[in-house]
């Protein structure tokens, strides 16, 4: 649980020291006016990097050469240091990381964001990253395996554009990466096709609770991995991979097909169709992470209101307020939509955003 938070310079919040209720925060506000950047900076303590952008000079507040988030846990105490032209330093209880990728899994945190829309229309990169975000917060070898094969995937790319007008390209070369490719390769694998034949019937719960019944959504992993053998692969697409420029085969051309019954979300989905069906694979993600890590996650739950009808909004308000759910931070427009969908109580606390100030 994150009991408080203190902010200097981050994004346009110039300063903010924040008491949290340990099950549910609402911030209220316009448009414009910080509520994502609190939200933002809670992402930021648990996956070292902002939800937003990979460049953390960004995220320091116009005119400032520096910013610091802080939040202190039930167990400890995370800080992330950002400078100008200086690595971020990232610690734990004042210790500095070896690798800011051994912090991931300590946090558990689910966000839910406008952004999410991108799992259904952007490319299959985005549904890759979903399920490394998930699988990433319980399995640090997936994590490892990941970064290794991903930097052994751009070396081979790098010799495929290289010698792609070669005579005679160096497939002695292509043959050690190939060989150091396909352990990892297979690892992820293993793991996704694990992680997806255990999450299927939470998104499945969670959509019904969601609609209300009202349809039948599907969720299938497909990777090229499930009908033949890497090495196999990468020697008979070896020649094409040299004309294209980059790896035809492997894991990270794996994808998620997403159905309303028979027929293509993206074809036959409405905004609000598309938006529950989003919502539920995030709101499952967190009850399956907290029930294979014994821990329920922080939820990030920012601007879900919008292109939702009203029964949609007050089940997922309702499940969220649930036991099988952790600690929530949420965001709005309207003090009132959450006035009258939330149980009022010592759990809850509400602060109002302008401008960058947070009152509670």
């Amino acid at each position: 649980m994150l009991k408080s938070l203190n902010i200097l310079n981050y994004r346009n919040i110039r300063e903010a020291s924040l008491e949290f209720s340990s099950k549910l925060n609402c911030f209220v506000g316009l448009n414009g006016q910080g509520k994502t950047n609190v939200l933002d900076a809670i992402y930021l303590l648990s996956f070292t990097k902002s939800a937003y952008t990979s460049q953390d000079s960004l995220n320091i507040t116009h005119g400032e050469d520096m910013a610091m988030v802080q939040g202190v846990y039930d167990e400890f105490t995370i800080s992330c240091g950002l400078r100008r032209g200086v690595k971020k330093q990232f610690r734990k209880d004042k210790k500095d990381y070896p690798r800011l990728l051994d912090h991931i899994g300590l946090i558990p945190l689910v966000m839910v964001c406008p952004a999410d829309h991108q799992l259904i229309e952007e490319g299959s990169d985005e549904r890759r990253r979903f399920m490394d975000v998930v699988i990433g917060q319980r399995n640090r070898k997936y994590l490892d395996c990941l970064a290794q094969y991903n930097a052994l995937l751009k070396q081979r790319n790098a010799l495929l554009k290289q010698y792609a007008d070669a005579a005679t390209p160096p497939d002695d070369l292509l043959e050690v990466l190939e060989w150091q490719m396909i352990e990892p390769a297979e690892y992820i694998f293993r793991a996704r096709t694990e992680f997806f034949s255990e999450f299927e019937p939470y998104f499945a719960e969670v959509y019904k609770v969601i609609s209300g019944s009202a349809e039948t959504p599907a969720l299938h992993y497909i990777s090229q991995l499930q009908n033949r053998e890497l090495r196999e692969a990468y020697i008979k697409t070896r020649q094409r991979d040299l004309i294209l420029g980059w790896t035809s085969q492997g894991p990270h051309k794996d994808d998620l097909d997403m159905r309303l019954g028979e027929w293509p979300l993206k074809q036959v989905g409405s905004q609000g169709q598309q938006r529950t069906f989003v919502l539920a694979m995030k709101l499952a993600q967190a009850l399956y992470l907290a029930d294979t890590t014994g821990e329920a996650p922080i939820l990030l739950l920012d601007d879900i209101f919008d292109r939702l009808d009203s029964e949609r909004v007050e089940r997922i308000v309702a499940m969220v307020q649930g036991e099988q759910f952790g600690q929530i931070f949420i965001t709005d427009t309207d003090r009132q939509h959450l006035t009258d969908i939330i149980q009022p109580g010592p759990d809850a606390k509400i602060f109002h955003v302008e401008n960058g100030q947070i009152k509670e």
